[in-house]
């Protein structure tokens, strides 16, 4: 079989549930099979948010954060229910424990998607046969439907596997790419969110083969170094590894500051501890990244130093929140001696675009009427949507769900 495996270069597989949380509810009832399927956050109250769909109630037009009174109103037999992560993280865990069985190189991104390294495993039969064989049973003992997309890279896997839903297994050569990746509109690439396909149109990028060709000194200009990362994506060039231990690789940001004189004023204090709160949360946009641990630094007259951190449920990006953490740190960790330097730092980072499952479902829609929020739960949710299910037990359910997604949560499936 190692016939249908390249000789120089890889085999990768990126496995993504389709329709996650809903699919689950339909393995665990199979009486929702079918049927338009909600999941929303408060289910009882017409000012509920929908979470996520099935694809019957997509298909009616709903959508997710749409109100869930407009939702009714598109489709009155919507049925709609709770989130329930538990049952959400105990299928998760049954689904990467499949992935492990072929090969121990699987790399999780979020709750119901992943990367496998299948270019050794051709002991196992082609590339098609492995990946078909992983659906059938995912499908067959967990009753989910997944789409698989097969590429020589983590990028082009990732938008293969876009490419058909449900059920789909998409294979995207190299070759391939004028033909099935290109003439897409920019937006759809893997990567690129709203802000950024705007300044990418403002230069006349509006697919991705216009990208291909777009001039790689502009793209700096205008992006950074994302935009030569993203230009050479588009030209299928995508050299990160399929990292299993890339779950505890947590990147951080931070900026300190050191006062003109020592003080113990606390308007002082927190003006500047806003200034940095500012200037992180900058940071955090322009790299398109959320937050889960945020750590300040305290720096006393005699040099002594502290650092202390805080762990959220929920992922933070935006100045309030993160001056509102650190304001707490602060006020909890310091002595009231005179203070020479402060410093905050964003840590545990995730993506935007791979933060799908992060918000916290149960406690979102508390901050709705931040528009801001509302704008990154729209990014955030486009790929929401998603038994135990015929050979799973139903978990004990000991404490109230925090988030869906969190570290000590994504190499569960090696236990």
């Amino acid at each position: 079989m190692s016939v249908w495996y390249p000789k120089n270069g890889r085999v990768i597989f990126h496995v993504d549930i389709n329709s996650f949380y809903a699919s689950v509810e339909a393995a665990y009832n199979p009486s929702l099979k079918g049927k338009p399927l909600a999941i929303a956050g408060n289910p009882e109250e017409r000012r509920g948010i929908i979470v996520t769909s099935s694809y019957e109630a997509r298909a009616k037009g709903i959508k997710t954060t749409m109100p869930l009174w407009q939702a009714k109103n598109l489709c009155p037999e919507l049925i709609v229910l709770p989130p329930n992560f538990d049952r959400y993280r105990h299928a998760s865990q049954e689904i990467f424990k499949l992935m492990a069985e072929i090969t121990p190189l699987v790399q999780p991104v979020s709750i119901d998607e992943g990367y496998l390294d299948i270019t050794d495993c051709y002991e196992l039969g082609s590339p098609l046969d492995i990946a078909y064989n992983l659906q059938m049973r995912i499908k067959n003992e967990l009753d989910l439907p997944c789409s698989i997309g097969i590429a020589p890279n983590k990028f082009l896997a990732k938008m293969a596997s876009d490419m058909k839903k449900p059920m789909g297994i998409t294979v995207l050569r190299i070759r391939d790419l004028p033909k099935k990746l290109w003439p897409r509109q920019i937006e759809e690439m893997y990567g690129v969110g709203e802000k950024t396909a705007d300044k990418l149109r403002r230069i006349g990028v509006n697919k991705i083969g216009d990208l291909v060709e777009a001039d790689r000194f502009t793209l700096r200009r205008i992006l950074g170094v994302n935009g030569e990362r993203l230009q050479e994506r588009a030209k299928g060039i995508d050299p990160s590894p399929v990292d299993p231990d890339a779950i505890y690789d947590f990147k951080s940001i931070g900026n300190s500051e050191t006062l003109r004189e020592d003080t113990t004023d606390e308007t002082v204090i927190a003006t500047l501890l806003r200034r940095l709160a500012r200037k992180v949360a900058v940071r955090l946009e322009r790299k398109e990244v959320v937050a889960q641990t945020l750590q300040i630094m305290i720096r006393y007259h005699d040099r002594r130093t502290i650092t202390r951190s805080l762990t959220h449920d929920e992922y933070f990006f935006m100045e309030d929140q993160i001056f509102a953490i650190a304001n707490e740190l602060f006020d909890v960790n310091w002595n009231g001696e005179p203070i020479r330097l402060l410093g905050i730092t964003a840590q545990n980072l995730i993506e935007k675009e791979q933060a799908v499952e992060q918000l916290n479902l149960f406690t979102y829609q508390d901050h709705l009427e931040d528009e801001a929020l509302q704008k990154v739960i729209d990014q955030l949710s486009e790929k929401y949507g998603e038994n135990p299910f015929k050979k799973i037990k139903q978990p004990v359910n000991n404490d109230r769900p925090t988030t869906s997604f969190q570290k000590d949560f994504l190499d569960d499936y090696k236990s």
